[in-house]
């Protein structure tokens, strides 16, 4: 099951927060995510499929076009508790950005996602 919701982890990194096109970034947000699902940044709440999406959207939108997201670390599984460490800049360069995902996972999807930004 460990193995599972690491790929899941992955998955939301490379298919969800990496992906420009809004259409196919929903068909992965269902994936991943639970129907229910709740994403936490510092001083934001954001809640269900469309409003995460839209505000992925402005997130990457925002980033230069060679920019992506990769795992800096292995992904750790505690019970039903994910950690993420990941890096956000152009590919083969050190990241410009740097943060960790948490994730609670509910019946094989993440139900809760905190985003914590390092710089």
């Amino acid at each position: 099951m460990n193995n599972e919701l690491a790929r899941l982890m992955e998955d939301n990194l490379h298919h969800v927060w990496s992906e420009r096109n809004a259409s196919r970034r929903r068909v992965a947000l269902e994936g991943v995510y639970a129907s229910t699902i709740s994403l936490f940044e510092v001083g934001e709440i954001i809640t269900g499929y469309d409003a995460i999406n839209e505000k992925i959207s402005s997130v990457v939108n925002g980033m230069p076009g060679d920019f992506i997201f990769s795992s800096l670390k292995p992904i750790i599984i505690n019970n039903n508790v994910g950690r993420l460490i990941w890096g956000l800049g152009p590919k083969g360069q050190p990241p410009v950005a740097t943060g960790m995902d948490v994730a609670i996972f509910e019946n094989g999807r993440i139900k809760s996602l905190y985003v914590f930004l390092d710089n």
